[in-house]
């Protein structure tokens, strides 16, 4: 092996699988290369200068990636009295527990006050508090939603958004509006679905049963 200098490169050249001419062609070839000197810099280039058509699909992509989730009506709705008496069950749920719910006979687990909300607040206000219930797994919960008897008409507008906000919910499975001691017309009880945890929780204890 041949060692030839050229430039700043040192050229290991095998003698016998190269040729005289074909080792001069070679080093013709590399005349002018130079080695890369080591370097523990990284050059970074600087971001390109957004134009206005960038930021404003970047806002428009968080916007749909921080959407909102509420789907609750923002629609005008029937407006009840304060006096009204607000009933609702899903097909397939018993009788038996519409009543206990209906004479306020279940455990309250948790509450939620709207007094003093406005439309916009409390239509947030029973969204997230129906998700929470359900994550904590919740099934028996009171909503005061108030009467509206201090209207010279007895209108009730919260009172009236709930009645319609609680069945667009899935969680929901019945509500009825609470017994006097519990707020009366002025509240409504809300009966929540079963995690699927619970469900399953419930078929393993009966079929245990039955062995």
């Amino acid at each position: 092996m041949v060692t030839v200098v050229t430039g700043r490169w040192s050229i290991a050249v095998e003698e016998d699988g190269m040729s005289k001419e074909e080792q001069d062609l070679f080093l013709q070839e590399m005349q002018g290369v130079a080695q890369l000197k080591p370097s523990n810099t990284v050059t970074i280039q600087p971001p390109k200068e957004l134009t206005p058509g960038h930021l404003e699909r970047r806002s428009a992509a968080m916007r749909e990636f921080f959407k909102d989730q509420n789907n609750l009506t923002t629609q005008p709705v029937e407006i009840l009295k304060s006096n009204d008496v607000l009933s609702f069950k899903r097909t397939g749920i018993q009788n038996g527990v519409f009543r206990k719910l209906r004479l306020g006979q279940y455990d309250i687990e948790a509450r939620l006050d709207l007094h003093r909300k406005t439309v916009e607040e409390a239509r947030k206000e029973v969204f997230q508090f129906i998700r929470d219930c359900c994550k904590f797994e919740l099934r028996s919960v009171i909503i005061l939603h108030g009467k509206g008897d201090r209207n010279a008409n007895q209108e009730a507008l919260l009172k009236s958004y709930v009645a319609a906000w609680l069945p667009e919910l899935p969680e929901v499975l019945a509500f009825h509006s609470a017994q006097k001691h519990h707020g009366g017309t002025g509240a409504v009880y809300v009966m929540l679905r079963k995690s699927e945890r619970a469900k399953q929780e419930n078929r393993e204890r009966h079929g245990l049963r039955g062995i």
